[in-house]
């Protein structure tokens, strides 16, 4: 374990000179694991959705699972789980209220997992926002708390119990089922800082008995207000989508599917200044391997030419270029065949690791055109619908997952930590939970991961959370006490590609590197806005000195979490930076 851990805190960080000065600069890349699908049960598809529209959506009263508030699937929720009244602030004063701390009894090699709490829904979908709290919507066994009708916001520095918890109603026209849509933080401009929520499940009961169909629907969150407001419509009704950020801020979706046996192949951009536009001169296949799968979610990532690359299901890869119509190249690069139930994780400015079918792991290098694929050792075990979370240090943490599709048959409860460079692997302490279909992650600002849900449909419903405290939060000495962190005094609030800035440390922090990482929003096993861009710098006493990379493929505008780490390895808490647009808009 030593051994293990010496390669991920320390001899995988490199040094540089700048300017006579010794910069030290993160070089830990920790990656994913994941499976082979080898059952058909929740996507028993074929060309067709209906069977997994019913299941999902139409058949909702229908108790297929027993619920776990937290507890044990069945068992009595407790006092913990959350009381809370539609609409309704919890009346429990919150500066009375423990602030979320890491937990002691945590291991500096293998972390801590703390004890699963009840959550109002099940949190398929979870974003991280500005301000550090995550706002989740998702579904329950109770139908009035659907995703269309319901949200909650979450802070974290109230805790866990009831009173951190905020449930708010769906008051947009016709309550939009945001179910299995796609969303995504607005950056620099008109809206800034608002949550982008597009598409989503069909509207139900079908409107004249007509067969369901996804929806166009645009909706904004506005955690200044916690509202969740109309915003037009896409040109196409989408379910599943994936939504990304190109270089210049636009939005590209693409994928989803619109009814029971149609793929939604067109993918469209979406500029604060001019709207919604589709991209005819692209066709994303609905093909694969595995049957009708490309659509799922698609795998996309800018590359350092400023093209979208689509790695697709199937192996192949493909270029893609937004402007005008919008073209689409295969760069005859292939991967290993992959599956919808696997996630992708941008672990460094254009590296991206990919779990595939037949516990393939592979590296694809999107810095050259074709992109360059690398094969690492296999992984262990499979681990379908496994979460991989990039962490504050620029490693990923690999969570949940089960080696049957959807089943509670081989269920992985033990994270790892996989390092892409060496193919090490590294184990972490045990969730309580499973966490399958419908499960989600992201990392908070303290550098801990929030992981929770499953279900709907699945062997259980988990109406609960849990939060992994990572091997860098904990001293090590063998106590299970937490480190000390440093602590970022003051930092610029804003920055953009190229630009040198100042920050201030505390008096006594000997500062090792330093990581921005972008929030998040993750579901159904992929978080396309994960990325970590490495900060170079120089320390004079309390005052640090750096610049961010004058790459804009690599710091597409929004938000980031600035963290500092210690010589220890330690990390603080992140302060949030929005970083600017520097390319123009698409016209």
């Amino acid at each position: 374990m030593r051994r293990i851990n010496s390669l991920r805190g320390g001899l995988l960080h490199g040094s540089s000179i700048v300017g006579g000065t010794t910069t030290k600069i993160l070089g830990i890349f920790i990656v994913i694991a994941g499976a082979t699908m080898t059952s058909a049960k929740v996507f028993s598809i074929g060309p067709n959705l209906a069977d997994f529209i019913t299941s999902f959506d139409i058949a909702l009263n229908k108790q297929k699972a027993p619920v776990d508030y937290g507890y044990g699937p069945g068992l009595g929720i407790g006092s913990p789980r959350p009381n809370l009244v539609l609409g309704q602030t919890p009346a429990i004063p919150k500066a009375a209220l423990a602030k979320l701390a890491v937990p002691n009894g945590g291991d500096h090699y293998q972390g801590y997992f703390a004890p699963p709490v009840p959550w109002p829904f099940i949190p398929i979908h979870m974003a991280l926002m500005p301000d550090g709290r995550v706002m989740t919507f998702g579904k329950a066994a109770n139908l009035l708390l659907e995703a269309r009708f319901v949200y909650d916001i979450w802070d974290p520095k109230l805790g866990t119990g009831p009173a951190a918890h905020t449930l708010l109603p769906n008051t947009t026209p016709g309550n939009t089922d945001i179910f299995c849509g796609a969303a995504s933080l607005l950056g620099s401009g008109y809206g800034s800082g608002q949550l982008l929520i597009v598409g989503g499940a069909p509207q139900l009961p079908p409107i004249n008995n007509t067969a369901p169909v996804s929806n166009n629907n645009v909706t904004l969150f506005n955690p200044k207000y916690d509202t969740l407001t109309a915003s037009g419509t896409m040109i196409y009704p989408r379910w599943y989508p994936t939504m990304m950020t190109l270089r210049n801020g636009d939005k590209l979706v693409l994928g989803g599917t619109y009814s029971e046996s149609v793929v939604v192949q067109t993918p469209e951009v979406y500029s604060v200044t001019s709207g919604w536009r589709a991209l005819p001169g692209i066709a994303i296949s609905s093909g694969g391997i595995f049957g009708d799968e490309e659509w799922f979610y698609p795998r996309a990532y800018v590359g350092a030419d400023g093209a979208v690359y689509l790695l697709q299901h199937d192996g192949r890869i493909f270029r893609l270029t937004t402007g005008g119509a919008g073209t689409m190249t295969d760069t005859g690069a292939r991967m290993a065949p992959g599956i919808k139930s696997y996630p992708t994780v941008m672990y460094f400015p254009f590296k991206v690791l990919s779990v595939r079918a037949n516990k393939i792991v592979q590296v694809v290098d999107l810095s050259a055109n074709p992109p360059v694929v690398t094969n690492l050792p296999n992984i262990s075990k499979d681990r379908l619908w496994a979460n991989g979370t990039l962490l504050a240090d620029g490693g990923v943490l690999v969570t949940g997952g089960s080696g049957v599709n959807n089943e509670l048959i081989d269920v992985d409860y033990q994270p790892v930590y996989i390092a892409p460079s060496s193919g090490v692997f590294v184990p972490a302490a045990s969730a309580s939970i499973p966490r399958l279909y419908h499960s989600a992650a992201v990392l908070l600002p303290d550098g801990s991961v929030l992981t929770g849900g499953g279900g709907q449909e699945g062997p259980v419903d988990e109406l609960n959370a849990e939060i992994y405290y990572p091997y860098y939060l904990y001293l090590n000495d063998g106590s299970g006490r937490p480190a000390p962190r440093p602590t970022i005094v003051s930092a610029p609030s804003t920055l953009k590609a190229g630009q040198q800035f100042s920050m201030t440390v505390g008096n006594n922090d000997q500062i090792w590197y330093i990581n921005l990482i972008r929030m998040g929003f993750a579901t159904h096993t992929f978080d396309p806005e994960q990325r970590r861009i490495p900060v170079p710098f120089v320390q004079n006493g309390a005052t640090i000195t750096a610049a961010v990379i004058n790459s804009p493929e690599s710091t597409p505008p929004g938000y980031y979490m600035l963290f500092v780490f210690n010589k220890a390895g330690t990390p603080s808490v992140a302060t949030t930076v929005s970083m600017l647009q520097t390319v123009a808009t698409t016209p």
